[in-house]
């Protein structure tokens, strides 16, 4: 009968996660990762077999921790006009760096990462990535211009948006000025205002 594991799961990936967020990908240490979780070096091998497949477990929970809500506010049918979505989720971002967190965003740090090396991350994030697209494209059909905005140009837009999104997240992270940021977030709603009016 195999032994039950001597650490709550759930408490360690949390801990993981903070590493993760706080360091980066390559910049986790061994050591970081194992006071972070709180647990021995034999029970993360036997749990996670190696850092990279805990990395792989942590951008799971962050989808569910992080993706899906914003997904869930860019389709968020209780809110009809769909720039106001969108204004929300960006409006998040100032939000988030003025209550003094400038972790950024866990998916945006990997695409600038591991991805770029490791094709399984890539998958993942490529996969969440897309999740976010599809919510931003939501959003947009949701306009008040939908009739007008074809399927091409709602395409280009979400993926505008999301580039904007990682881009802004990973200014967050890199500690620009709130003004640097609340002027960027106003310029990419402009703009957007401006293509679906």
């Amino acid at each position: 009968m195999a032994r039950p594991r001597e650490f709550n799961v759930d408490k360690a990936l949390e801990g993981a996660m903070g590493v993760f967020w706080e360091h980066g990908y390559e910049q986790a240490s061994l050591p970081d990762l194992l006071s972070g979780m709180g647990i021995t070096r034999g029970s993360l091998y036997k749990a996670f077999t190696d850092k990279r497949i805990l990395f792989l477990t942590i951008l799971e929970r962050y989808d569910t921790m992080a993706v899906q809500p914003a997904v869930e506010v860019l389709t968020n049918e209780e809110v009809s006009e769909g720039m106001q979505r969108i204004e929300k989720l960006f409006h998040s971002i100032l939000e988030i760096q003025n209550k003094g967190d400038n972790r950024g965003c866990l998916l945006c740090s990997a695409a600038a990462g591991p991805a770029n090396y490791d094709k399984e991350i890539g998958k993942v994030v490529t996969k969440l990535l897309e999740k976010m697209k599809t919510g931003f494209a939501a959003a947009l059909l949701a306009s008040n211009a939908k009739k007008q905005l074809p399927a091409k140009k709602i395409e280009s837009l979400a993926d505008m948006l999301v580039t904007n999104y990682v881009g802004l997240k990973i200014l967050v992270r890199s500690h620009a000025s709130n003004g640097m940021l609340k002027s960027s977030v106003n310029a990419v709603l402009s703009t957007i205002r401006a293509e679906t009016q």
